[in-house]
């Protein structure tokens, strides 16, 4: 069954275009060679080098294209037989090659397109390279090599061009990526694979003209020996390619759980981190984003963006009120102070700049720089509306979580002032296929789970002497927080709050209540509560004396 699930309409259409085009030049090809079949077992030996040489395949790490030595086969059936029986060949080497390389996604419609891409390429350039010149099959007659050699580097550069544009594209259209990225870095040096092929191809015609035991006893060999020798030094690149991947992936781990470090210091945005990051990730590839590099640094800054709380007070972090002006303009360094201690790792893509700017607006009203439109890094405008998106559906101190059509309408009610139209408009549009998996994310530390969902400290009798001094530094924390409420710094109708939450992690309790004596009623009102049921009981009076 022809499966084209990761294609879209385009890329379905282009793909059965393709195919239908190929399936006209092989049938023409078959016709031709049934009016004009070519004389004695040569053509049959040559086909069955390149289905044997098209197995020895080598598939290039990193890039989208793969070599092959069946070239050389392919060209020389052209030379000697003319463009109908090469298509022929190198239609039956597409499909063997489609089937020995891709032994886990052999669909229909790849082989199918393997077969026909080549076909086409090389029929279309096979017919220019007669028509340049002016010969027939050299089985047929024996030009100089002199006057065939224009009109060979033609047929190989139009071969080529053709067939990886070809390929290029569907691979564009299957991965969502600009082709003109694609085909310099995967296609581009194939070029000497094509011209090799032809140069072996055309020296041997022109001075054998036939393809005997000898012809077989003296190429097959070197090209074996060319094609082992190959494979031995790109098997030792893979190694490199593989043990810089693991490298890769230490260090990232290395980040994430820094990362999960810092989400622990703040009790209240439990997991926001992880689905920042699954949300930033998967949204930046549905805005267009291609550049691997920029994914990486999307992937690693959503991560560490609330590196700088570090520096911003736990009191702060965790206020279960409003934030004050002053608590606030500390609360804005964080941005800022992050860039600039991760500005002291050297970072192989641009995450600096995404963690430094993810609070800026749209409309040059945010922090630190007041940027403005794309000023703003495009990875810190990604960025800014799913952190914004993920606080508004996570529960907050000062709030219950929003549900998603309510936090997707205030996103869209800032779209153009406080967010890129574009990234709202494609968030809107594709949350609900992003949802499930950032749902699903979570700390991949069980140690660190716990960490993070802990709001409550208890001192462990018999604890060791680093357990002691961790206590004390937490009390010390906890001594100062409760100074700078007592000193007004933090406002009046929240001290009674920040009160409140450290009393609570020296005695753990469901409920802490503070009642204020009114003289003139001479009764006890509840002015600050925190904990279960304290909507209910914050406002309450009672007697003095009353139980």
């Amino acid at each position: 069954m022809v499966s084209t699930r990761s294609l879209n309409y385009y890329g379905r259409a282009y793909v059965w275009a393709v195919v239908g085009l190929g399936v006209l030049v092989i049938g023409s090809s078959l016709h031709e060679l049934y009016d004009h079949p070519p004389a004695g077992y040569q053509w049959f030996l040559l086909a069955a080098l390149t289905l044997l040489s098209g197995s020895a395949t080598v598939k290039l790490p990193g890039v989208y294209a793969s070599i092959t030595i069946s070239e050389t086969f392919v060209f020389t059936a052209v030379l000697l037989y003319g463009p109908s029986a090469g298509t022929l060949i190198v239609a039956l080497d597409g499909l063997v090659i489609s089937f020995w390389i891709a032994k886990r996604h052999r669909e229909v419609y790849r082989a199918l397109f393997n077969m026909s891409a080549p076909a086409i390429s090389l029929w279309c350039s096979a017919q220019l390279f007669f028509y340049l010149a002016n010969v027939r099959p050299l089985s047929e007659e024996a030009p100089s090599l002199e006057r065939i050699l224009y009109p060979l580097i033609v047929f190989a550069l139009v071969h080529f061009t053709l067939n990886s544009w070809l390929i290029t594209f569907i691979f564009a259209l299957e991965k969502r990526i600009n082709p003109f990225k694609v085909w310099p870095s995967s296609f581009l040096w194939l070029s000497l694979n094509y011209f090799c092929g032809a140069s072996v191809a055309v020296l041997l015609v022109v001075y054998n003209r036939q393809i005997d035991l000898v012809y077989v006893g003296v190429i097959v060999p070197l090209l074996l020996l060319i094609y082992y020798t190959f494979k031995t030094s790109w098997a030792r690149v893979e190694d490199s390619g593989r043990h810089l991947q693991q490298l890769n992936t230490l260090y990232l781990s290395t980040i994430e759980t820094l990362a999960m470090a810092i989400d622990a210091k703040d009790q209240i945005t439990h997991g926001h981190i992880r689905r920042v990051q699954t949300y930033a990730v998967g949204l930046a590839k549905r805005v267009g984003v291609s550049d691997e590099k920029l994914i990486k640094a999307i992937e690693a800054a959503a991560l560490l963006h609330d590196m700088g709380k570090l520096a911003v007070p736990e009191y702060i972090l965790n206020k279960p009120g409003k934030l004050t002006p002053a608590e606030f303009e500390k609360m804005k360094l964080h941005a800022s102070v992050g860039a600039d201690i991760l500005s002291a790792i050297d970072f192989p893509y641009p995450v600096v700049p995404i963690v430094r700017n993810h609070h800026e607006s749209w409309d040059g009203r945010g922090y630190p720089k007041g940027l403005k439109g794309t000023e703003i890094p495009i990875g810190a405008r990604i960025l800014s509306v799913v952190d914004c998106f993920d606080a508004l559906t996570s529960d907050r101190p000062y709030r219950p979580r929003l549900s998603t059509e309510e936090a997707l309408k205030i996103l869209i009610e800032r779209r153009g002032t406080m967010y890129d139209p574009l990234i709202i408009d494609t968030f809107v549009r594709v949350h609900e296929e992003l949802a499930p998996d950032a749902i699903a994310s979570g700390p991949s530390s069980e140690a660190l789970n716990e960490i993070t969902s802990s709001t409550q400290a208890a001192v462990v009798a018999g604890s060791s002497r680093l357990d002691e001094i961790a206590a004390s530094a937490d009390e010390m924390l906890t001594l100062y927080e409760l100074a700078r409420a007592l000193a007004g710094q933090a406002g009046t109708s929240d001290t009674g709050d920040v009160i409140a939450k450290h009393l609570r992690r020296l005695v753990p309790s469901s409920l802490c209540v503070f009642y204020i004596y009114d003289a003139s009623a001479d009764e006890l009102e509840a002015k600050h509560a925190l904990g279960d049921a304290a909507s209910v009981v914050k406002g309450l009076r009672i007697q003095l004396g009353q139980r």
